[in-house]
């Protein structure tokens, strides 16, 4: 399949992606690819609009699981300081502040395995505060059984975001505490709750082009497809498995939004973690190749993000803001 018929990446709403096809996409020349995936975008969004997502981190360490990127992880010594979780009113005021920058949507992150059940009446009240603020909600706090995910959503959260990572056959390279069809599992309790899915995964920890195949067609299978996919480069964290990583190239974090972006349409595909590393011209074609969606503000969870400063002179100077 050497050049990609652009009829059918307009149009189409597949979830049966082949690994070949998804391949063929990958090795198209790079000014064809990002052509096919802009053509794509501009039959389905407003090309100007990004929006803006803002995360807090609202309970920080002691995760029992053991993800080889995250600092958070009680496995690591990564000279993390362990925080409760935070109290309502400090989260709402967070949101408050995010919303005044223009945050479309909040997204609020747990260092959990599972939400214990002691911490879900101030995780309602959170999500219904965030609700009254009139910004879109978003949580991610590990695992999710059928009746923990039907509470959430019936407080009014709006989003789940639980990320694959990487590929079903790559995934115990990088965490051994769950398996990947856990992580399958939690997005179709989510779904079937009334959420709607933020699910996407992580570039540059040793996995193979081949993986990121995978991951993208895993992703495009499930029906609906996500309604956001966030493409993470690692930001390597001293202390965990993975902070000697070699860095994924700016081509390749491109391509697979690319490749992302045609596969799934209509998805929200969110620039994010490493977005900081970026110079400007490589992120104009990240948006190029189909993103259309950031985390704005200093600080992601426990890593760095493009200054506020910055993303309001080069990204929201326009009509870009949502």
């Amino acid at each position: 399949m050497g050049h990609f018929d652009t009829q059918l990446t307009k149009h189409a709403q597949r979830h049966d992606w082949a690994s070949d096809e998804i391949a063929a996409l990958f090795d198209l020349p790079f000014m064809e690819l990002i052509y096919q995936a802009q053509t794509v975008h501009r039959a389905h969004h407003q090309v100007e609009h990004i929006e803006k997502a803002v995360l807090l981190n609202i309970k920080t360490g002691a995760c029992p699981e053991n993800c080889g990127y995250c600092s958070q992880s009680a496995h690591f010594d990564t000279g993390l300081d362990k925080e409760k979780l935070m109290p309502v009113n400090e989260v709402l005021e967070a949101a408050s502040k995010a919303k005044e920058a223009g945050a479309a949507r909040f997204c609020m992150g747990a260092a959990w395995r599972s939400p214990p059940a002691a911490a879900m009446p101030s995780l309602i009240e959170m999500i219904k505060g965030v609700n009254n603020l009139g910004l879109e909600t978003c949580m991610t706090l590990g695992m999710l059984k059928d009746e923990q995910a039907q509470t959430l959503a019936d407080a009014g959260l709006a989003y789940y975001n639980h990320n694959i990572d990487t590929s079903s056959e790559y995934y115990d390279k990088v965490v051994t505490t769950r398996t990947f069809d856990e992580r399958i599992d939690t997005l179709n309790a989510a779904r079937e709750a009334g959420m709607r899915l933020c699910t996407g995964g992580i570039l540059g920890m040793g996995e193979s082009r081949a993986d990121r195949v995978s991951m993208l067609r895993t992703l495009s299978s499930l029906a609906p497809h996500p309604e956001s996919v966030p493409i993470n480069r690692l930001v390597p964290i001293e202390g965990t498995p993975l902070a000697d990583s070699t860095r994924i190239d700016d081509e390749e974090w491109i391509r697979t939004i690319a490749v992302a972006r045609v596969m799934m349409p209509t998805t929200t595909v969110r620039l994010a973690a490493g977005r900081h590393e970026l110079d400007w011209a490589a992120q104009s074609l990240c948006f190029m190749a189909g993103a259309n969606s950031v985390f704005y503000g200093e600080k992601l969870l426990t890593t760095p993000n493009v200054t506020v400063a910055e993303d309001n002179r080069k990204l929201f100077q326009l009509k870009q803001v949502g």
